[in-house]
């Protein structure tokens, strides 16, 4: 790659290699082959059922499919515009595609399917579940007494209030017949491999589509906890299923472990690692603040524009981070996720600042519900929104990240990159170049 200190080198053009290079490293297809092999129906005349859920669903199931033939059978779960273009499943395995981030009718015929699909596995056979970003919402099998209907509600007042994803998916296991381990428990008779991406900040898979096949150390105390911190209203029936001693998540025993196995097969870590190695080899030193980052996307914003600023200006150089932030939504009708917040708190924070461009996507290429993975920012950001007329701090206050970086012309479409390891940010900081 040129070096940066080259006049013809682009800023924006290198930020975006290094987030492809991020997201071509969490590929399904570059990491699931080496792992298949440890899948092994036992005798060899054993069935072997997967549920492929998530954001990677799809891409995960072809390499499944690649590798078992026509052994395989199941179901695959995926949202709108995640399929995997040039796969052609067989008819034994059902394809979904359903609702994120909120369930849909879909999602709960998914949940329905997948628990029948547990529910016929004996003891010779293997249950393979690929599991990614997103699953939470696209399989739902509401708990005893509770609907659709309820499920969505708790959903999108969860989303709203800024919860951290961990308290998010703690809420939906305890409301929730698939979840939290249960899918593993009513595989009672087979076994269980579970390969996992991870989207969730410190890579525990218990989170990861609020873990189906993961065994979950929670309980319905905190559940009831995290809705008492974030001021929720519940219907009475559904603040009741908190309190039923019968949706506490399964405790398992030492067969259950033992039958169960668990990898995880990539992580923000490892796109990270991808992005830092080309910067290096673009001339930057990097400065990675590490992959587990968590809290209000704004605050963020405005803490590593402070850090930018604070770097020593000698050299060109590259701050890189991931994890997830949380947006507390005040007004419903607006538009931005949580990068596009946080890069409009950035360029505020940054006030001009020169030679500072940054970029900040999600990875699985929708940074909230619209259609961009992220944005730019640039030393003349703001300047080029007052030409615009546009007012930057009312449009942070009123969640409409979006409308003001579509505005500039600054917003990155990625399209949906068919994986998830969540947020990827990258702050350049090149003096002297144009």
């Amino acid at each position: 790659m040129q070096q940066l200190a080259s006049p013809s080198e682009d800023q924006r053009g290198l930020l975006l290699r290094l987030f492809h290079a991020a997201v071509q490293s969490v590929q399904a297809a570059t990491l699931l082959p080496a792992f298949l092999s440890e899948v092994r129906p036992d005798p060899p005349s054993g069935k072997v059922a997967v549920i492929a859920l998530g954001k990677a669903a799809a891409d995960m199931a072809k390499v499944a499919c690649d590798h078992f033939g026509d052994q395989l059978f199941g179901m695959v779960v995926a949202p709108s515009g995640y399929e995997a273009p040039d796969a052609h499943f067989p008819a034994a395995l059902s394809y979904f595609v359903a609702g994120h981030p909120t369930p849909t009718e879909a999602s709960l015929q998914a949940g329905e399917m997948a628990l029948r699909i547990c529910h016929g596995l004996r003891d010779h056979d293997h249950l393979l579940a690929l599991i990614s970003g997103g699953g939470s919402a696209l399989m739902a099998a509401p708990a005893e007494g509770l609907s659709l209907a309820d499920k969505q509600a708790v959903n999108r007042a969860l989303l709203r209030s800024g919860a951290a994803i961990s308290e998010m998916n703690c809420v939906r296991k305890h409301l929730s017949r698939v979840k939290g381990g249960r899918l593993a428990i009513a595989a009672r008779h087979a076994k269980v491999t579970t390969f996992v991406l991870s989207d969730v900040p410190g890579d525990d898979p218990a989170l990861v589509a609020s873990g189906p096949t993961v065994e979950d150390a929670s309980g319905l105390h905190k559940a009831r906890a995290i809705i008492a911190k974030y001021g929720l209203r519940l219907e009475a029936h559904v603040a009741a299923a908190l309190n039923d001693p019968a949706n506490e998540t399964p405790r398992w025993t030492d067969s259950d472990r033992q039958r169960c196995r668990l990898k995880i097969i990539a992580t923000a870590r490892t796109a990270l690692d991808a992005a830092g190695a080309q910067a290096r080899a673009a001339g930057l030193e990097v400065t990675d603040l590490g992959d587990q980052i968590e809290g209000e996307a704004r605050s963020l914003g405005a803490e590593h524009a402070a850090l930018a600023r604070a770097m020593p200006s000698s050299h060109a150089r590259l701050i890189l981070s991931g994890g997830e932030t949380t947006v507390t939504v005040t007004n419903p009708a607006g538009k931005g996720g949580r990068n596009l917040e946080y890069l409009l708190a950035l360029a505020l924070a940054l006030d001009g600042a020169p030679d500072i461009w940054a970029l900040a996507c999600d990875t699985d290429g929708i940074d909230g519900t619209d259609d961009a993975a992220g944005a730019y920012v640039t030393p003349d950001t703001l300047k080029r929104a007052a030409q615009l007329g546009l007012d930057p701090k009312a449009m942070l206050n009123q969640n409409d990240a979006y409308r003001f970086f579509a505005a500039l012309g600054d917003l990155v479409i990625s399209g949906p990159t068919r994986t998830n390891v969540n947020d990827f940010r990258a702050i350049l900081i090149a003096p002297g170049t144009p």
